[in-house]
């Protein structure tokens, strides 16, 4: 009974996610896209430049588009992602010709700039809050996942070949190569913005210490800043020589601190920081 209502409340918060990620995609493409004749990557894009070519409502072309490759791809899927994939293609693409023809939406900004990092934030928060309610939007990443499966190419390298092709087609098909390098910095934002919500903001950092000092360092770390983390033994590229690593993690905002203690306790230490882009278990992730 409690697995079972454990799976309802899950699929629950994947619909919900799917829901508003529809709202937002779509928001995007007819709010900033569309009416500026900016194109984004995968399905959006490809029916944006459809749509000026024929004519055809830009939800509909969305639809013609995504059907054939998720009927080609869905061996590769998976039935209850393939059926999210399916509500995610019809409920976006029927609210971009709804907010574009029904509701007669224009465009909220007639600035380029404007339009194209907004357009893209809202597309890449669409996008990421439909791949977070474990189904796709369709397009290039089932093109990717078919292509993968046959081949030894990596599916971000077919998304990226198929983001450089609608590029390319923008600047044919608006006859403006402006609007193609438009349409770059739009695609970069979008796939920016699908890391954030899939992995969230990095707020904090790892970092690596090499010191001769663990001890002290160790201590120092856990006395002023509350951290634990874990020391490395091993040897350099020399096998004589012997190496210590302290790993720990650590607020963004107290990095300043960690840099201070490490200076003081031990001048000779080599210190390197990188972004913690997703952390699970320990009271992080879910």
């Amino acid at each position: 009974m409690t697995s079972q209502k454990s799976r309802l409340q899950s699929e629950c918060k994947n619909i919900l996610f799917l829901v508003l990620g529809c709202v937002a995609l779509a928001s995007g493409v007819v709010l900033f896209l569309l009416p500026n004749k900016i194109a984004t990557g995968g399905t959006p894009g490809m029916a944006i430049l459809l749509h000026f070519l024929s004519g055809l409502p830009t939800g509909s072309l969305m639809v013609a588009i995504n059907l054939p490759l998720l009927l080609a791809g869905a061996r590769y899927l998976g039935k209850p992602f393939a059926i999210r994939t399916v509500g995610a293609i019809f409920l976006s693409s029927f609210l971009v010709d709804l907010f574009s023809a029904g509701f007669g939406w224009g465009a909220l900004s007639e600035n380029t700039l404007l339009a194209t990092l907004y357009g893209g934030i809202a597309v890449g928060v669409g996008v990421g809050l439909i791949l977070r309610g474990n189904a796709s939007a369709g397009g290039s990443t089932i093109i990717a996942r078919i292509v993968s499966s046959r081949s030894s190419i990596k599916p971000g390298q077919v998304i990226l070949a198929i983001d450089v092709v609608i590029i390319l087609c923008s600047g044919l098909v608006f006859q403006d190569v402006e609007r193609a390098l438009w349409s770059l910095i739009s695609i970069y934002t979008t796939t920016k913005c699908i890391d954030m919500i899939l992995t969230g903001a990095p707020s904090e950092k790892v970092v690596h210490i090499a010191t001769g000092q663990p001890e002290r360092l160790s201590r120092c770390i856990m006395d002023q800043l509350g951290r634990e983390g874990t020391i490395l033994r091993g040897t350099g590229l020399d096998p004589d020589e012997i190496k210590t690593l302290i790993f720990v993690t650590v607020e963004a905002r107290r990095i300043t601190l960690l840099r201070d203690i490490v200076r003081e306790n031990d001048a000779e230490a080599f210190m390197v920081v990188m972004d913690a882009a997703e952390m699970l278990g320990r009271g992080h992730g879910v």
